[in-house]
């Protein structure tokens, strides 16, 4: 595992009951996330917001829940299948360099996980490839590690792969920005 990847035993520190109250996946996810939907959580950990954006997309919507690290999909799947939303949740384990991810997504969350991806521009251009002409992508960096000039480098990077800045969210605890595919996009170096 790549040292700069949280590893998932320090995920329970975050990931609980608690952190509701700062984070409520439905409230902060309803405008983005409808019924139907097929939505991508890139760097899911244990699926907090994987089970959240279930809800919202109902039964006839899929989340791909992806994550590099396969003890946080195991306990993504079990929480899952708790709280009854298992069938809707596709957990996909990726390499480190390559989300080995094609289905085509509405909406792709990234929380609180970009600032540990060694090569943000590939990243960012293997989620443009597979965002749906409407799509929105939300990018959210805990404060407490990310300045809001690493976040400008992040959208300056995310520019370069073919996504269009839209503005910031309001995101507790965060440096956030939203973004859409960019119109006229073609592939080339950062």
């Amino acid at each position: 595992m790549p040292h700069d990847i949280c590893p998932w035993r320090y995920a329970y520190l975050f990931d609980n009951p608690v952190r509701r109250l700062f984070h409520n996946p439905s409230r902060m996810l309803q405008e983005y996330v409808k019924d139907g939907m097929n939505v991508l959580d890139v760097g899911c950990g244990m699926g907090f917001f994987s089970i959240g954006m279930a809800r919202l997309v109902g039964p006839a919507g899929r989340v791909f829940s992806v994550d590099v690290q396969p003890e946080m999909l195991r306990v993504l799947t079990k929480r899952a299948a708790r709280k009854g939303v298992a069938d809707r949740i596709e957990p996909h384990c990726c390499g480190s360099e390559d989300l080995g991810f094609s289905a085509e997504v509405e909406f792709i969350l990234a929380f609180w996980m970009v600032h540990e991806v060694p090569d943000q521009y590939a990243l960012c251009t293997q989620l443009r490839s597979v965002a749906h002409s409407g799509c929105k992508m939300l990018i959210a960096e805990p404060k407490m590690h990310v300045t809001k000039d690493d976040l400008q480098a992040t959208i300056e990077t995310a520019q370069k792969a073919g996504w269009e800045y839209l503005g910031d969210a309001a995101v507790r605890l965060s440096h956030s920005a939203v973004f859409t595919p960019a119109n006229s996009f073609s592939a080339g170096a950062p």
